[in-house]
């Protein structure tokens, strides 16, 4: 089947069909009949033909470190209902936290002509950052900030540091924090860094030590509380830089038969579905993760019309959820 076949289907010329499949203007009546066949016929057009006539390939690639995290699926789900309405699909890579995975993805993506990146930042070594700067396709980073590339990030030190506060004011003073690895600044080195800004404020200096660090999940959660109760059973709050960790920590305590928030306050962050299984006993803060998604694309679709863009920068806001 030809562009040549539809438009003799259709009664059309092949440079309405042409124009049809190339979002150019075709009268509604032409149009109509030009998808009444399309349809009957299941054509579809050559993509390796549109990107020889129009130099695009129509294509997003997406780089994401793991699908099993409420806020990736979400910020995706925001990419796609802005990809959907526009002439562009997506590739989705996941790299389950490799961060070599991440850069051979950066290069295959370039390689095989996608006309735009958006990259779900996590750690940014010397080479991330390199490629950040000068890439031969646009790309936009969700989840980290970086002067002078375009990204969409969120308020990883105010939120938190206003979450302990909020433990504090509740009269807890022997608090301990759950973190993850430092060198992801934004979930690892901005919390943590807001965590200890509120206990300086208050005067708990001292606990900034009770800290550990954990994966992104509920079982390393789960332990990490076990660990660090056993460390600091004098424990009245307990911190935790992701939902999932909070999650796994209450699961512990529910198992040791310690009452939250009673006998220990506990905050996440992220208001996931997982907090909500523990009722209203798990603080957390609320990030509209769909919304980083939509304006990630939005942002990536007009830098690939105007090449010439400036990077942008959005800081979106959150708010507390007990």
């Amino acid at each position: 089947m030809t562009i040549s076949d539809i438009a003799k289907m259709a009664g059309v010329s092949k440079a309405a069909v042409s124009r049809y499949f190339n979002n150019g203007y075709v009268s509604a009546e032409k149009s109509e009949a030009i998808r009444r066949v399309v349809e009957e016929t299941g054509y579809r057009p050559s993509l390796n033909a549109q990107m020889l006539r129009v130099k695009k390939s129509r294509l997003i690639g997406v780089i994401a470190p793991k699908m099993a995290s409420s806020s990736i699926s979400r910020a995706v789900e925001g990419i796609l209902s802005v990809l959907d309405e526009s002439e562009y699909q997506m590739l989705l890579s996941v790299t389950q936290d490799n961060e070599k995975k991440e850069l051979d993805y950066f290069k295959i993506f370039e390689e095989q002509g996608v006309d735009g990146i958006i990259y779900f930042g996590t750690i940014l070594t010397p080479a991330h950052k390199s490629f950040l700067k000068n890439s031969g396709v646009p790309v936009v980073m969700v989840g980290q900030h970086m002067t002078g590339v375009s990204c969409v990030y969120h308020d990883d030190y105010h939120c938190m540091k206003e979450l302990t506060k909020k433990a504090i004011n509740n009269g807890r003073t022997k608090p301990g924090y759950i973190g993850v690895r430092i060198e992801d600044k934004a979930v690892g080195e901005e919390r943590y860094k807001g965590y200890c800004d509120a206990l300086s404020e208050a005067g708990l200096e001292w606990a900034k030590e009770n800290y550990l660090t954990a994966d992104f999940n509920i079982r390393s959660g789960y332990e990490k509380a076990e660990e660090m109760l056993e460390m600091h059973p004098e424990l009245d709050a307990l911190i935790c830089a992701t939902d999932e960790i909070a999650f796994g920590a209450y699961r512990y305590m529910n198992d040791k038969h310690i009452r939250v928030p009673e006998q220990i306050y506990l905050s996440g962050h992220g208001d996931s579905d997982y907090i909500r299984v523990g009722g209203h006993a798990i603080a957390t803060a609320h990030f509209d993760y769909r919304e980083s998604g939509v304006e990630a694309a939005r942002i990536l679709l007009d830098k690939i019309n105007d090449p010439g863009m400036s990077s942008r920068e959005i800081k979106l806001g959150y708010y507390i959820v007990d």
